[in-house]
């Protein structure tokens, strides 16, 4: 293992390390349960962990489990019924 897999990323170096914006990995973590740990102020990182949940589809989708995002309710246009 390289030592980029073996420590603790950063939130400007997992993004750095995906392409994306500190944004979108600030919306991945409170809407799609991105792994992330959060020490003191700084959240952080394992690539061990991260690159799963891109595979998985985690950054694609709606909420995962885990998310901290509320569950929007959507109406079921046959039966008038909610479904959440």
């Amino acid at each position: 293992m390289t030592d980029i897999e073996n420590r603790w990323l950063s939130v400007d170096e997992i993004c750095k390390y995906l392409g994306v914006s500190n944004d979108t990995v600030y919306k991945w973590i409170d809407k799609h349960g991105m792994p992330a740990h959060r020490m003191g102020r700084l959240w952080k990182f394992k690539i061990n962990q991260v690159d799963p949940w891109i595979e998985a589809g985690g950054a694609d989708g709606g909420p995962v489990k885990g998310s901290t995002s509320s569950k929007k309710k959507i109406k079921d246009r046959n039966s008038k019924r909610q479904i959440t």
